[in-house]
């Protein structure tokens, strides 16, 4: 009788079924590793998208990796057929291109009137400003006795006044929708005035002034009132307090005849403006506007000045709004194209018990700006204002750098 010594084939199959648990384990170990990487990868995108990276970088541009900023990230790779992956509750690439749209195209729009500083950082915001203006009068004082033959006083004066403005500020983001601002100026002033006067003999005298000291320092607050979503309009209330520190005009010297001597470097007058500021995207550009008020809070001066006593002053509040728009031309450069324009009240002036008031004045300009980002935390803008109404200066630049820490 011959025995069988071949293992039973129930024995065989337990064998396969384990070498298949095993390579089932491994490939289930090889899955989970690729799913915790993709969820690396999906937190590190939702950390991109969040309020606060987007605001980081006032008027530069966002450098994150997108068509905006020329870098390009490379995509996770695919799930695994029938894998379920965690995602994050918002649309990440919507939600990132249109923030990063809208602040790119922001960053040539007015300083007071662009994006918030982003929570926890601090700006340095120095600046350069330059303003020119020049008036040519001719007044003839007498009466015409026929066409061409006039008896009586004829004078011409021209005045050049020039003025250039150093100013350090910084802004610091106490939330995601609240920024404080601090702006410290400091004014040269030069002022060439030439008067002829023609009697028997022609008399032209020349006058040249000059005033170097502090600005009127001022202090600020904006807050943002709603969120952006996709393309409705963001609104941002402000309030600026202006101080009298600047040498105002009733503390400069003036002679026996009320000819000032000097040159003022402020109002001398404190001055409170709330305004309303709007950001509308609307791709491929940012509208801006504005509106505000600016109130000056009167006081006595009491002095006498060329023999007249000046009692209470009031100055002239003031009405302003400006629009315009802003545009990326790539994700370093962007510039933008706007009117400003203010109606300033008549000043009331108490002189030797009789109030006189000046007229108002009408200060309208087109503006103009430019800016260059250089790195992730500093940016180059340029902008310019032409005046276009008889009050108006000529010609105003600033230069500023803003630099975010």
């Amino acid at each position: 009788m011959l025995l069988c010594t071949a293992a039973p084939p129930v024995l065989a199959q337990d064998a396969n079924v384990a070498n298949d648990i095993r390579r089932l384990e491994a490939l289930i170990r090889a899955q989970q590793t690729q799913i915790d990487e993709q969820q690396a990868e999906i937190e590190a995108l939702r950390k991109i998208v969040s309020a606060d990276e987007l605001v980081t970088y006032r008027g530069m541009g966002y450098p994150g990796g997108n068509r905006f900023s020329g870098i390009q990230n490379t995509p996770p790779p695919p799930p695994a057929p029938g894998q379920d992956v965690p995602m994050p509750d918002a649309p990440v690439g919507e939600r990132q291109a249109v923030e990063a749209d809208t602040r790119i195209q922001a960053a040539a729009v007015p300083q007071e009137q662009g994006v918030l500083t982003p929570r926890g950082r601090l700006v340095f915001d120095p600046s350069l400003e330059y303003n020119q203006s020049a008036t040519d009068r001719l007044v003839f004082r007498g009466f015409e006795l026929i066409p061409g033959i006039q008896v009586g006083l004829i004078e011409a004066s021209k005045a050049r006044r020039d003025s250039f403005v150093s100013t350090l500020g910084a802004r610091y983001g106490l939330t995601s929708r609240l920024e404080f601002e601090v702006r410290v100026p400091f004014v040269h002033r030069y002022d060439r005035i030439e008067v002829a006067q023609q009697r028997d003999e022609g008399i032209v005298r020349s006058i040249s002034l000059e005033g170097n000291d502090i600005g009127d320092v001022e202090f600020g607050a904006r807050y943002q009132l709603n969120g952006q979503k996709g393309m409705n309009p963001i609104f941002i209330a402000g309030l600026r307090v202006k101080s009298d520190t600047g040498r105002g005009p009733f503390s400069i010297g003036y002679d026996e005849f009320g000819v000032a001597t000097g040159l003022s470097t402020g109002s001398g007058f404190w001055g409170i403006q709330p305004s309303i500021n709007m950001l509308l995207p609307s791709d491929p550009v940012v509208i801006f506007g504005s509106a505000g008020y600016l109130a000056h809070l009167p006081r006595n001066v009491d002095r006498n000045v060329g023999g007249a006593a000046v009692g209470r002053v009031d100055p002239g509040d003031a009405i302003s709004g400006s629009l315009g728009f802003g545009f990326a031309l790539n994700p370093r450069f962007s510039y933008s194209m706007g009117y400003r324009h203010s109606y300033i009240f008549a000043t009331s002036t108490e002189i030797g018990g009789t109030v006189e008031q000046s007229r108002p004045l009408q200060v309208g300009s087109l503006t103009f700006g430019m800016s260059y980002r250089l790195n992730p935390k500093s940016a180059l803008n340029v902008a310019f204002e032409i005046g276009v109404t008889q009050d108006a200066p000529d010609i105003g630049i600033t230069v500023r750098a803003p630099w975010t820490f």
